[in-house]
Order: structure tokens, then sequence, then C-alpha cells
């Protein structure tokens, strides 16, 4: 069930079992990590981006006070180098204990009503159609409130370019007014992708500020990618 918790809590669970087994942040085709992203020439090799409506406000995320980090991730069978591997724990699961082992945060954890398949090609499957429909999947359990935060980093995968589809389904449910918004993915080719266009549609009233991209295949190994974007964006301050 979703939950919010402190970062000791998620780091509670064995970084280990996903250190031996890196892969793709986000699932597609097996002709195409991602179908459709290297048509998309902006979203090709990001690993940052700002797409804010105040810019200034958002360079000074770090100063804004309290964080929660959302995020959703999949285990099961990944996209990894051209091939496949299970992953006992998802890509972007890895990435959200490596911030969340780095800074003060609350920790919320996105989790789908109906469970993505384990199965690669059955999730792509069911990501295009959801893409295709403008689909809003139902969440399991209620969103939090975010009223006492002031930054809130939202994590997921790159899919086909974007976010998974249930992370607008996160997002409409919020009220992100007065709030600076993190994009923070894991990813086969498009780096950032859509995402900042995508939360800065779907969160209403918030700055979008810096996004951290991490190729999933290399995750486990992100730590000083991390700590270098948490710096710039003023998310730690030493």
């Amino acid at each position: 069930m979703s939950a919010i918790s402190t970062r000791r809590a998620l780091l509670g669970a064995a970084l280990a079992a996903a250190t031996a087994g890196p892969a793709l942040g986000g699932c597609s085709s097996s002709s195409d990590p991602e179908p459709g992203s290297r048509d998309d020439a902006t979203a090709q090799g990001s690993t940052t981006g700002t797409a804010s409506p105040d810019p200034a406000q958002a360079g000074q995320a770090g100063q804004a006070g309290r964080v929660l980090l959302a995020y959703f991730s999949r285990a099961g069978e990944n996209y990894h180098y051209g091939g496949r591997r299970n992953l006992t724990v998802g890509n972007t699961e890895v990435l959200a204990r490596m911030i969340a082992g780095r800074i003060d945060c609350d920790v919320h954890r996105i989790e789908a009503a109906d469970p993505y398949p384990d199965d690669y090609e059955a999730t792509v499957a069911r990501n295009v159609r959801e893409q295709n429909a403008d689909a809003r999947p139902a969440i399991a359990g209620s969103a939090p409130s975010i009223d006492s935060y002031d930054v809130v980093l939202l994590g997921s995968p790159i899919w086909n370019v974007r976010p998974p589809m249930i992370m607008w389904t996160f997002a409409e449910a919020l009220d992100f007014t007065g709030r600076i918004v993190h994009p923070v993915v894991t990813y086969a080719v498009s780096g950032l992708g859509r995402a900042a266009d995508d939360y800065g549609r779907a969160c209403r009233g918030a700055a979008i500020g810096d996004g951290l991209a991490v190729l999933g295949e290399t995750v486990a190994d992100a730590d000083q990618q991390v700590a270098t974007w948490l710096t710039r964006t003023g998310l730690h301050r030493g």
C-alpha cells in the first residue's frame, strides 16, 4: 500500500538486490527501447532540463523548505543494453533511495491499483494503450497531502519519451500552487524526455525546476551524478 515514510524507512530495504542487476528505467518495444524517442530531437540525450513559469524561483528550490519525494517504479523484466534483465527492485526506486540517503525528505511510493505486468512486452503494450487513450490509471490508496511541502520531486521511468500516465493521475489530484517540482527519471534513450512539459501541464500551479535523468543501466553507479544534481539545485547544502 502507498504511504509516506521517512528517508530512513526507505533506506531500510536492501540496495544490494538492485545493484546486482541495474537495467532500463523505462519500457518499450523490442526494436527501440523508447519508441518515438529517436524522432524527438529535444528529448534525445537530455539529462537535465528546466521548463518553469518562474525560472528564478525554480533555481532556489533548495532554500524552499520541506521536500517530498513521490515516485513510481516498476520491477520485473526490464530492457538492458538491447536485451532483458529481471529486476527485484526497479531502477527508479534505486534512484529514489540514493536521493533519500542524501537529503532530508519524506517519501511516498506511487503504486498502480492494477499493477503493471512483470513481462516487459506486456507492459510496453499497456503503456502504448494508456498513452494513446490519454488514460489516467487508478492509483492504489490515496494521494498524500502536499500542504506542508515546498518542493516535490516526482520520480518515474521514462516510457516512450514520457513519464507513465499514472504520474498524470497523481499530479492532477494535487494543487502545486507555490511549490517547485523537479522531475527525476530513469531512461533508456530519451533523457528527461517530455517530463518537464508534462509536469508543467499536470502540476497545477507549480514551478518546474531542474530535472535529473539517469540511464537505467547505470543507476546503481549514479551516486556522484545524484550528488552533483542535489548540490546544483540547492536541495543539498552540505
